[in-house]
C-alpha cells in the first residue's frame, strides 16, 4: 500500500505545477492601455494593503490560541502535543491559498478586460484559467499539507498497537483543520465586510442617487469596491474552500481508522488511503476538464453556462467512473466494499450536481425565478425585497432534499442496504464512513469547481476596469456577460461548499466522538456501554452515546440544539450589522466627496479613492474580530457547562439551521444581483429607470447576504465542530 500513498503528494505537485503554468500564461497577456494598467495597480495595492492589516490581527489571534493549546498539551496533559503545531500549519496553508488566489486575480482582471477587446472567448479563457490558479492551488496545498503531516506523524507517534496509532494519527491531523477554519472565518468575514461596505456605498450614492453607471470612475467608492471583490470573494473564498476540502478528507480518514478499528489494521489503512486517493485522482480530472471550457463569440448567458457546465459535469462524471477503479485497487474485489463505497461516492457527486443545477436555476437570469424577481421591480423596491426573500426560501428545498438523500443513500450503499443491522455498532460506523466519503466525492473535483467560482470576481473586476478605462461599449457588453455568468457560478460554488459542509459536519460529529474516546483513554476511565462496562479504546460510537446519555430526552442535548440553531442567526446578525455600520460610513463619505470636491460628477475633479479604501479597511478590521471569536468561544463554553451531550446538540442544531440559512441567503443574494443585471440589459426600462433603481436596492440588501453572512455559515458549522474536537479533553470534565 505504500506506493499508492505517494500518488497523493504527486497529485499535489501536479496541481501546483499547472497552477504555476496558468499563472505564467496569464502574466504573458497584455494588460492593456496605460489607464488600464494604472487602475489595475490601484486595485492590486489596495488588496495587498488590506491583507497585510488582516494578517496582523490574525497572527495575534493564532499566537494566543497556539499558546493556549500548548498549555493544555504540555501543562495539563489533556491535549495531544502535536495540536499547537498542526493548528498553526493549517492556518498558514489556508491563508497562503487565499493569498495566491487573490494575487492572481488582481493581475488577471485588467488582462481579462484587454482580452475581451479581442473576443468574448479570449476574455473567458483568461478569466477562467486565472480562476483555475486558485482552484488548483487550494487542492494542491491541501493534499501537500495532508501528505506531509501523515508522513511526520507516522514516523513520530508511538502507541501500544498499530490500530491505536492510526486512530491517533488521523484524529491529530483533524486539528490542523481548526487552524484552516479559523483563518477562513477571519478571511471570509473580514473580506466580506470590506467588499460589501464599499459595494453598498457605491451603489446607493453612485447608482441610485446620482445615476452613475456601474464602476464609473467618478464614483469615489469604485476602487474600494473592486479591491473588495478580491479580498472577500477571492482571498476569503480560497481560504474557505481550502478548509472545506481538507476537512472532508481528514474527517473521512479519522472515521475510517475508527470504523475498522476492531476489524483489522489492513482495513484501517485502506480506509485512510481511499479518500486521499479519490481526491488525488480528482486533481488530474480537474486539470483535464479545465481545458474543455471555451465558448463562441457572441455567446449569450445560456451558452456560457453550458460551457462552464460541460467542464464541471465532465469532471464529475469522470471522477465517478474513476472511483470504482480506485476503490477496487485499494480494497480489492474479494469483498463488496469497493463497489458499495463507490456508490456512496457517486451519491455525493450527484448531490453536488443537483445542488449546482438548482442554484443555477434560482439565481441565473436565464431562468424564470430571477426574471420574475426583476419583473417585481415594476412596483418598487419593497416588492423586489419581498420576492427575493421568498425566492431564497423556496430555493432551499432542492439542496436540502439532495443532501438528505445523499446522506441516506451513501449510508445504505456503504452497509449494503443491511437495514436490519444498521444500528449495530460495526454497521453504524461503516455507514457513517460512507457518508463521509460521499463528501470527499462531492469535493473531489474542487480544482475545476473552484475555478468557476474564482472566475466570477475576476470577470467583475474586468468589467470595472473596462468602465473606468472608458473602453468601447462593445467591450463592456462582453465583460457584463462574463460578470453575469460569474454571479451564477459564484452562487453555485457557494452552494457546493455549503452542501459539502453538511456532509463533512456529519462526519466530524463521529470524529468528535472518537476524540472523546481518546480523551477518556488518557484518564483510564471505563465507559458505561450499551452492554456494560467497556474500555474507552475499544468502545463503539453507541457505547459513547450511551455513556453520556446522548438522547432527545436529555435536556443538555435539547439546550445544545437550540443554542446551535441560535448561533447561525446570531452570527448572521452580527455580520449583517457589521456591514450596515461600515456601509453607512461609506455612504456618508461618498456623499461628502460629491458635495465638497468640485467637478467630480462632470469629470473635472478627481475623487479621493484612497479615503474610501481606508474606511473599508478600518471597518473590516474592527468588525471581523467579535463574530469570529464568538464562533470559537461558544463551543468551549457549551462543552464546559453542558458536556459532551450538549456539544453534540450544539453541532446538530448549528448544522441544521446553518445549512438551510446559508442556502437561503446565498441564493437570495445571487438572484437579486442578477435581477439587477437583467434590467440593465434593457428589460423593464433598462438602466437608470425606476425598475433599475428598485433592483439596485434589492442588490444592496443581497450583497451581505451572498458575500458576507451566507458563505461564512459553512465555515461556522465546521469551525464549531473543529473547536469541539480540539477541546474534547475539556468536554469530558464538564459541570453537567
Amino acid at each position: 500500500m505504500t506506493w499508492l500513498f505517494y500518488l497523493v503528494p504527486l497529485a499535489a505537485v501536479l496541481a501546483l505545477t499547472f497552477a504555476a503554468i496558468f499563472y505564467r500564461q496569464m502574466k504573458k497577456e497584455d494588460e492593456g492601455t496605460p489607464t488600464m494598467r494604472q487602475i489595475a495597480q490601484y486595485v492590486r495595492e489596495g488588496a495587498m494593503a488590506y491583507l497585510k492589516q488582516q494578517y496582523k490581527v490574525v497572527i495575534i489571534v493564532f499566537a494566543v490560541l497556539a499558546v493556549f493549546f500548548a498549555i493544555l498539551a504540555y501543562g495539563f496533559h489533556i491535549q495531544n502535543p502535536w495540536v499547537p503545531f498542526a493548528f498553526l500549519t493549517g492556518g498558514f496553508f489556508s491563508g497562503l491559498a487565499g493569498f495566491i488566489g487573490m494575487k492572481t486575480a488582481t493581475y488577471a482582471s485588467g488582462r481579462t478586460a484587454n482580452a475581451a477587446r479581442r473576443s468574448l472567448n479570449a476574455g473567458l479563457k483568461v478569466a477562467f484559467r486565472s480562476g483555475a490558479v486558485m482552484g488548483l492551488t487550494v487542492v494542491g496545498l491541501g493534499l501537500l499539507d495532508i501528505s506531509i503531516w501523515y508522513i511526520i506523524l507516522n514516523a513520530c507517534v508511538e502507541e501500544v498497537s498499530l490500530a491505536q496509532k492510526l486512530v491517533v494519527i488521523t484524529t491529530t491531523m483533524l486539528t490542523f483543520g481548526m487552524g484552516a477554519s479559523t483563518q477562513a472565518l477571519f478571511a471570509r468575514v473580514g473580506g466580506g465586510i470590506y467588499t460589501k461596505a464599499a459595494d453598498v456605498g457605491a451603489d446607493i450614492v453612485g447608482k441610485v442617487e446620482s445615476d452613475l453607471p456601474e464602476d464609473d470612475p467618478r464614483n469615489p467608492a469604485t476602487i474600494a469596491d473592486n479591491v473588495g471583490d478580491n479580498v472577500g470573494d477571492v482571498a476569503g473564498m480560497g481560504a474557505d474552500l481550502y478548509e472545506s476540502y481538507c476537512g472532508s478528507i481528514l474527517s473521512t480518514m479519522a472515521l475510517g481508522a475508527s470504523a475498522f478499528y476492531s476489524v483489522s489494521t489492513d482495513m484501517q489503512i485502506k480506509s485512510i488511503l481511499a479518500p486521499m486517493l479519490i481526491a488525488a485522482v480528482g486533481v488530474l480530472l480537474s486539470v483535464i476538464s479545465i481545458f474543455t471550457v471555451r465558448t463562441k463569440e457572441g455567446a449569450g448567458m445560456s451558452q456560457l453556462l453550458k460551457s462552464m457546465s460541460f467542464g464541471t459535469n465532465l469532471a464529475a462524471i469522470l471522477s465517478g467512473v474513476a472511483t470504482f477503479g480506485i476503490l477496487a485497487l485499494v480494497f480489492g474485489t474479494a469483498t463488496n466494499d469497493w463497489w458499495q463505497l463507490s456508490l456512496s461516492v457517486v451519491s455525493g457527486l450527484l448531490a453536488g450536481v443537483v445542488i449546482g443545477k438548482a442554484t443555477e436555476y434560482y439565481t441565473s437570469h436565464s431562468y424564470k425565478p430571477t426574471q420574475k424577481l426583476a419583473e417585481s421591480s415594476q412596483t418598487g423596491p419593497a416588492t423586489v425585497i419581498i420576492s427575493g426573500v421568498g425566492l431564497g426560501m423556496l430555493s432551499t428545498a432542492i439542496p436540502v432534499l439532495a443532501i438528505a438523500f445523499a446522506i441516506i443513500l451513501s449510508f445504505l450503499f456503504a452497509i449494503g442496504f443491511d437495514v436490519h443491522s444498521m444500528m449495530e455498532a460495526a454497521t453504524l460506523s461503516k455507514g457513517l464512513y460512507g457518508v463521509a466519503i460521499a463528501a470527499v466525492g462531492m469535493l473531489s473535483t474542487l480544482g475545476i469547481t473552484l475555478a468557476t467560482d474564482a472566475y466570477g470576481p475576476i470577470a467583475d473586476n474586468a468589467g470595472g476596469n473596462a468602465q473606468m478605462s472608458e473602453l468601447d461599449p462593445e467591450v463592456r457588453e462582453r465583460t457584463d456577460v462574463l460578470d453575469a455568468l460569474g454571479n451564477t457560478t459564484a452562487a453555485t460554488g457557494k452552494g457546493f461548499a455549503i452542501g459539502s459542509a453538511a456532509l463533512t459536519a456529519l462526519a466530524l460529529l463521529a470524529s468528535y466522538i472518537e476524540e472523546i474516546k481518546i480523551a477518556l483513554s488518557r484518564s483510564g476511565e471505563m465507559l458505561n456501554g450499551i452492554a456494560g462496562k467497556v474500555e474507552a479504546a475499544s468502545a463503539s460510537i453507541l457505547d459513547v452515546l450511551n455513556h453520556f446519555n446522548v438522547s432527545l430526552m436529555n435536556p443538555a442535548v435539547l439546550a445544545g440544539v437550540f443554542i446551535g440553531a441560535m448561533m447561525a442567526f446570531l452570527f448572521c446578525g452580527l455580520t449583517m450589522n457589521a456591514v450596515g455600520r461600515a456601509a453607512s460610513k461609506m455612504v456618508v463619505e461618498v456623499r461628502r466627496q460629491f458635495r465638497e470636491i468640485k467637478g467630480i460628477l462632470t469629470g473635472e475633479g478627481t475623487p479621493d479613492y484612497k479615503r474610501c479604501v481606508e474606511i473599508s479597511t478600518k471597518a473590516a478590521q474592527q468588525e471581523m474580530l467579535f463574530p469570529s471569536l464568538v464562533a470559537i468561544i461558544v463551543p468551549v463554553i457549551v462543552g464546559l457547562v453542558l458536556g459532551v451531550a450538549g456539544v453534540l446538540g450544539l453541532l446538530i442544531g448549528g448544522l441544521g439551521a446553518g445549512f438551510v440559512l446559508a442556502v437561503f441567503m446565498s441564493n437570495s443574494g445571487g438572484a437579486w444581483d442578477n435581477a439587477k443585471k437583467y434590467v440593465e440589459e434593457g428589460h423593464f426600462g433598462g438602466k437608470n429607470s425606476d425598475c433599475h433603481h428598485a433592483t439596485v436596492v434589492g442588490d444592496t440588501v443581497g450583497d451581505p447576504f451572498k458575500d458576507t453572512s451566507g458563505p461564512s455559515l459553512n465555515i461556522l458549522i465546521k469551525l464549531m465542530s473543529m473547536v469541539s474536537i480540539v477541546m474534547a479533553g475539556l468536554s469530558v470534565t464538564s459541570l453537567i
